[in-house]
Formats: C-alpha cells, sequence, structure tokens
C-alpha cells in the first residue's frame, strides 16, 4: 500500500502541495470529529454524578459547535484542495503525454495502435482523474482519523487502547493482502478498458469498410468480444476483493465486540468510572468508522497504480530531441551521406547518398514502396537513421532540437489531415501569428480562395475532424496554402497534386511554381509534367538509388526512368475503342 500511495504523490508532480494541504485539512477535520468524545464525556460525567447544574449543557454544546464548525470547513478546503489536484495534475500529464508524442519516433505509432493512445488519455488518465486525489485523501485520511481516535482512547484507558491498535494493525494487514491479491488482475484489467477503447476507435474509423463491405455484423461482434472481456475482468477485480472486504468487516466488528466487552469487564472489576466505561461503548461503535470506509476506498488503490503505470509508459519511450540544439543552417543544402535505413527486417535504404543543391528541385521516382516518402520522412527526422548521416546546411539534422529543424521544412503529404477547427486555423497551423489578410493571400496562391469564400461562413467554417467535410481536392489545396503561409527554406512535396481536380491542376501547378520559387524542392510525384522540369530526378529502386540526371539525360538511357515515362505516355494515349 506504502508503494502505491507514494506512487500517487509522484504522479502529482508540481500539484504535490495542493494534495499535502489537502492531506492536512483531513487531518484536522478527523481531531475536530474526535472533539465528539470530550462533548460526550461532559455529558455522560454530569449524568453519572447527577450533576443537575445546566452549564454542563452549554460547554457540551460549545464542544459540539467547535467540532461541527471545524469539520465542515476542513472538509471543504480538503474536499477543494483534492479536486484541484486530481483534475490538475492528470491535465499537466496529458498535456506531458502530448508534448513528448511530437519528440517520439514514428515508429512508436505503428507499433501502438492509435486507440491504445487515446485508451490512456482518456479512459486510464479518466480513472486517475476522478479517484486518484480522492481516494488518497480517504485511504491516509481516514486511517489518521482512526489513529487521532485511537489515541483519545489511549487516554482515557490504555488497555482499551491497546485493543484498538491492535485492530487497527490486524486490519491494515487484511487489507494489504486485499490489494496483493488485486494486483495482477488490476493490470489485465486496465489492458481490456485499453482494448475496449481501441475496438470502438477502429470501429468508427472504418466505418465506410464496413458499410461498403456489408461488415456490420461481424464488426459489432468485435466489439462485443471487447465488451464482454472487459465486464468479465472488472467482475474477475471485484470477486477477487470480496474475500478480503468480508475479513476486513469481520475484523471491524469483531474489535468493536472486544472494546465492548473490555470497557464493561473493566467497570465490573472497578478498575474503570462508570463515565470512562459508558464513553468508552460508545466509542466502540465508532472507532473503526473512519478505518473502514478507507479500507473500501483502498481497494481501488491497485486499479490506479496500473492506470498510473500505464500513463507512465510512455515516458520510456525514447526520444529524438534530447541533445538537440537551437540552431540556424548555413544553407538549405540537404546532403545524404551513406544513409541505412530498415523498418525492422525489411531493408529500405541501403548505403544511400546524394546531394541535393540549395534552391534547386529534385524530383524522387520509383516503384510503389521503393521507400520514397520514407526517404523525405527522414529528412524531417519522423524516424533516425540506423547509419550515415542527412545534413541540412552542413548540420546534422539529429543535432538540431527537432522545433528549430521544422522551422525551415514545409510538408504537404498526400494523404492531408486537416483539425476539427476553422479553415483560417488550419490555414495558419504552421504560422500561428499570421494575419487575415496573410492567409487569403496563400489561399489565393493555393487555388482555394473562391471556394473557401462561397461557404456560409467563409474562412470561419468549422470543418470536421479530419477535413472530412471538404473534398479530396480541397483539403489538398488548403494543406498547400498552409505550407505557403509558412514560408519555410525547404519544401516536401509527396505527391501534393494527387487530388486535385483536373480542370484545376494547371493553376495549382502554377502556384506551385510561385510557392517553390527561390526555395529547395523535394518532390515526390509519378505524373510526368510535375518531375520534367526538375533540377535533378532521382530513380530509387530496391533500397538503392539506381539513376540520377535530368529528364533529358534519363530519357536517353535504358532503365526504370525510360520505362516509367513509357508507361505514363501509353497511359496518356488511352481510350475506349469506338
Amino acid at each position: 500500500m506504502y508503494g502505491t500511495l507514494k506512487k500517487i504523490f509522484a504522479f502529482a508532480g508540481s500539484k504535490k502541495g495542493l494534495l499535502k494541504k489537502s492531506l492536512l485539512f483531513s487531518f484536522l477535520s478527523g481531531l475536530f470529529s474526535a472533539m465528539q468524545f470530550a462533548a460526550l464525556f461532559v455529558v455522560i460525567g454530569a449524568l453519572v454524578s447527577d450533576n443537575r447544574d445546566g452549564k454542563f449543557i452549554w460547554l457540551s454544546l460549545g464542544i459540539m459547535a467547535v467540532s461541527l464548525i471545524g469539520r465542515i470547513i476542513t472538509t471543504y478546503f480538503s474536499t477543494m484542495e483534492q479536486t484541484e489536484t486530481g483534475y490538475c495534475m492528470v491535465a499537466e500529464k496529458r498535456i506531458h503525454i502530448g508534448d513528448r508524442l511530437r519528440y517520439i519516433p514514428m515508429g512508436y505509432f505503428n507499433k501502438n495502435s492509435i486507440g491504445n493512445i487515446t485508451a490512456i488519455v482518456t479512459t486510464t488518465l479518466g480513472d486517475v482523474e476522478n479517484s486518484a486525489a480522492r481516494v488518497l485523501v480517504s485511504v491516509l485520511g481516514g486511517f489518521f482519523n482512526s489513529v487521532a481516535l485511537v489515541i483519545v482512547l489511549l487516554v482515557f484507558d490504555w488497555r482499551i487502547g491497546l485493543v484498538a491498535v491492535a485492530g487497527v494493525l490486524i486490519y491494515l494487514a487484511a487489507a494489504e493482502l486485499a490489494l496483493r491479491k488485486s494486483a495482477a488482475l488490476s493490470g489485465v484489467r486496465q489492458h481490456t478498458q485499453e482494448s475496449l477503447v481501441e475496438s470502438v476507435l477502429e470501429y468508427i474509423q472504418g466505418m465506410g469498410i464496413v458499410k461498403a463491405f456489408g461488415l456490420e455484423r461481424d464488426s459489432t461482434q468485435s466489439i462485443g468480444s471487447a465488451i464482454k472481456a472487459s465486464c468479465r475482468d472488472n467482475l474477475k477485480l471485484t470477486k477477487a476483493s470480496v474475500p478480503y472486504d468480508a475479513i476486513k468487516q469481520a475484523v471491524v466488528r469483531v474489535f468493536s465486540v472486544l472494546l465492548l466487552l473490555a470497557s464493561v469487564w473493566f467497570w465490573l472489576d472497578g478498575s474503570l468510572s462508570l463515565a470512562y466505561g459508558l464513553i468508552l461503548v460508545i466509542a466502540s461503535f465508532m472507532v473503526f468508522n473512519d478505518l473502514e470506509n478507507a479500507g473500501n476506498m483502498a481497494s481501488l488503490l491497485q486499479m490506479l497504480a496500473a492506470s498510473m503505470d500505464t500513463a507512465n509508459s510512455i515516458d520510456d519511450t525514447p526520444v529524438m530531441d534530447e541533445k538537440g540544439a537551437d540552431i540556424t543552417p548555413k544553407s538549405s543544402e540537404i546532403v545524404f551521406d551513406k544513409v541505412d535505413f530498415s523498418y525492422a527486417d525489411r531493408k529500405i535504404l541501403d548505403q544511400v547518398s546524394f546531394t541535393i543543391p540549395e534552391k534547386t528541385t529534385t524530383a524522387i521516382v520509383g516503384p510503389s514502396g521503393a521507400g520514397k516518402t520514407t526517404m523525405c520522412n527522414l529528412i524531417a527526422r519522423f524516424w533516425d537513421v540506423n547509419a550515415g548521416k542527412i545534413t541540412i546546411g552542413g548540420t546534422d539534422v539529429r543535432d538540431f532540437k527537432l522545433d528549430s529543424l521544422m522551422k525551415n521544412i514545409s510538408m504537404v503529404f498526400q494523404s492531408v489531415y486537416l483539425f476539427a477547427d476553422t479553415i483560417e486555423n488550419n490555414i495558419k497551423f504552421g504560422c500561428p501569428d499570421a494575419t487575415h489578410e496573410q492567409v487569403v493571400e496563400a489561399a489565393k496562391k493555393a487555388c482555394c480562395h473562391d471556394f473557401i469564400s462561397a461557404l456560409p461562413d467563409g474562412y470561419d467554417t468549422v470543418i470536421g475532424e479530419g477535413g472530412g467535410t471538404l473534398s479530396g481536392g480541397e483539403k489538398q489545396r488548403i494543406s498547400i496554402a498552409r505550407a505557403i503561409l509558412k514560408d519555410a527554406p525547404i519544401i516536401i512535396l509527396d505527391e501534393a497534386t494527387s487530388s486535385v481536380d483536373p480542370e484545376n491542376e494547371d493553376e495549382l501547378q502554377r502556384a506551385i511554381e510561385a510557392l517553390t520559387h527561390d526555395k529547395t524542392i523535394i518532390m515526390i510525384a509519378h505524373r510526368l509534367k510535375t518531375v520534367r522540369n526538375a533540377d535533378q530526378i532521382l530513380v530509387l529502386d530496391n533500397a538503392h538509388i539506381v539513376q540520377r540526371g535530368t529528364h533529358a539525360e534519363l530519357i536517353q538511357q535504358k532503365g526504370l526512368y525510360a520505362d516509367f515515362v513509357s508507361a505514363r505516355q501509353e497511359a496518356i494515349g488511352w481510350k475506349l475503342a469506338q
């Protein structure tokens, strides 16, 4: 139990002070609660001694008033502090996870599904948010309150106090056994909760495929299995703790009876006054109440420990920005120097070397799966190379802080993702301080101003998550506008015109040419008109650069590029037979 309580304190981070204040107020609440015994003792003492002076009534009422007001005030502050602690420490953790994910290699996201990460920041941290501080204060507060009452009993009669001490120790031993029993099951329960979130998220994200192939029944069965597994493991955890709950209740009842019998016995043998005997009889029914409540809350500790371990597991992943520095490169020249890269056992790049001179355009072509996109992602350090190095302006990309590196690079992806926000904020994503006029200018260059202006709220139109309310071509043009506005010296275009309507392609091509003026350009494309004007063309195949040169040079050579051009020309000439 101590280890779990310590873990909650560590998880609280900068909110440890609030947690300590909450515990202090909880302890003071216990002391105010113990004052009720003093009030009872005054009343019982007066009754036993046949004191008919009404002053004792006012004294007892005064003590009870102080006890009541004190408990109300301390409980209020304890509750407020623990509530703020719970929400704020989890908010800090979520922000920490979000920041850390920016610096984790993309391979982490291949091995860990989005559903798993979503479960951590929602369900897992939700458990901690709603329960951690409350459980900690309830457990420690209940223990402190019981200790305060036991001290009071020791003051009244050391023999009765020792019986109460024995009861507390045996109860804590039973609670510790219950926690150890549930330790393994709490981890399993946590895993199935994450699997449930993952299944639901996958079902929602794949709804189009589910409907298209009539898989509603199969997909629903998958979610049903995840729900049943979650229900099963939650029940296992409950069933494992129930026998120990019964033991803890038995300990409380047995020692309450022992306290009562001891009080009567000591009165009968004359070693305890009637007033003391009566107050101790009453105390026997109350001394373990807070401890019992704390024990009931303690059953949640192991579940919380498992949740915190899962959330903290993201901190165990390596980050890519531990030793980076803020660097302004001398130029935008890019050099690959004997670069190796693999996905697990699959070799993607093998001793690849080439140079992209500053303010030139380099096109990368090759068959699907050859590693073209990977090559570009290595420049932006989405992954780190296995061997060799990549430099920008003579500086290894691994020496940059990632934020410093990405200031120099704008990327337009083949698969565009837009955030559930206004169109203007999506365009400003890479340049948050841009004015509305600058946004409009970038949108015009990217050929998306007209369709944005035609929307009901124009640039203030809120688009759905992922840009689901826009067509593929519209999303692509907004993505290009975003890159134009960022105005980085290096631009990577990964099939930037792949989703653009044919009637807009020429206009957009001119916009891209304006965007890329006086910049270092790397483009991945399959369209001949996109690559033929490049300063150099790199042909990638089987993890190697198999050809390099201009369009005019490569078209004269036998090889992959000439085959590529021939295939495109044949495709353009296709027509339906009469």
